[in-house]
């Protein structure tokens, strides 16, 4: 063998390893996981329950004017970039303390000015939701699809002798439209990101009932972060979390079913993404 075909074969053979690297397919399905952790501010928060029900101010009346934990624990899939499935549980309960400065009309039933009473509202759920990537750059998204809500509230309220008591449970689905984007800021890694997810309807349209209540839900976020490794996120997230419901519900022995649910939560949490792809 010729000194020029030995040089040959010997640079095919060192190049080829490389060329096989380079033209290596990214995998079809991406999988990644994401926790946040921090705290939630209650902006305001008002309820209602029974028709000559007293409306409920929880900050002044119920002591939610502190910062409260909050977190989120999600997973998403996705196929060739472009469709995202998701899935999200954010546990929610405040649990507060007041000697009350007046009478509250709950359910029927008064307590007194003067009652010390735990105030309790339970608002977790669960969360399914399928979006599609309109960008087809591998380092931005700007996304749109439908997701699905399961809310497991408990709302009580109780004096602390044990004496007085009234509460509301509801297990309900709730439809949303959804909308998310990330695009990076310089190469730094660093990458900004929104996510909004929301609706607001009839619900007696939604599962078939005659009750007339309306219903909303406005969960919209902005967030600042940055790729530190090659399949690792950090992020800083601000959320505002909006909603509630007012309207006619079906009576139950303690309850005449008439409602009014409204709130506006804000909260700032940390957190990190482990993904799959680089």
């Amino acid at each position: 063998m010729s000194h020029r075909a030995r040089l040959a074969l010997a640079l095919a053979l060192t190049a080829a390893p490389g060329a096989a690297l380079a033209q290596t397919p990214e995998p079809a399905v991406g999988v990644r996981a994401s926790a946040e952790l921090g705290f939630l501010f209650v902006a305001d928060h008002f309820v209602r329950f029974g028709v000559d029900g007293s409306r409920i101010d929880y900050r002044r009346d119920g002591a939610q004017d502190n910062l409260y934990p909050f977190g989120r624990l999600s997973a998403e899939l996705d196929v060739r970039r472009r469709h995202h499935v998701t899935l999200l549980y954010q546990p929610l309960e405040i649990v507060t303390r007041e000697t009350l400065t007046r009478d509250l009309r709950i359910d029927g039933v008064t307590f007194p000015n003067g009652t010390p009473v735990q105030f309790r509202y339970g608002f977790p759920f669960f969360r399914a939701g399928w979006h599609y990537d309109v960008l087809a750059a591998p380092d931005r998204e700007l996304s749109f699809g439908l997701a699905l809500q399961l809310r497991n509230a408990t709302i009580d309220f109780e004096s602390l002798d044990g004496r007085l008591f009234r509460g509301r449970s509801d297990v309900g689905v709730v439809p949303l439209l959804r909308a998310r984007g990330r695009f990076p800021l310089g190469s730094s890694g660093a990458f900004f990101a929104f996510e909004v997810d929301g609706f607001y309807a009839p619900i007696s349209v939604l599962n078939g009932s005659d009750n007339e209540v309306t219903g909303a839900i406005l969960d919209a976020s902005l967030r600042v972060g940055w790729r530190v490794r090659p399949h690792v996120d950090l992020f800083v997230n601000l959320r505002y979390l909006g909603g509630g419901a007012t309207g006619q519900g079906d009576p139950t022995p303690t309850s005449d079913g008439s409602q009014s649910n409204w709130l506006n939560f804000v909260s700032i949490t940390g957190g990190a993404t482990i993904d799959s792809r680089p």
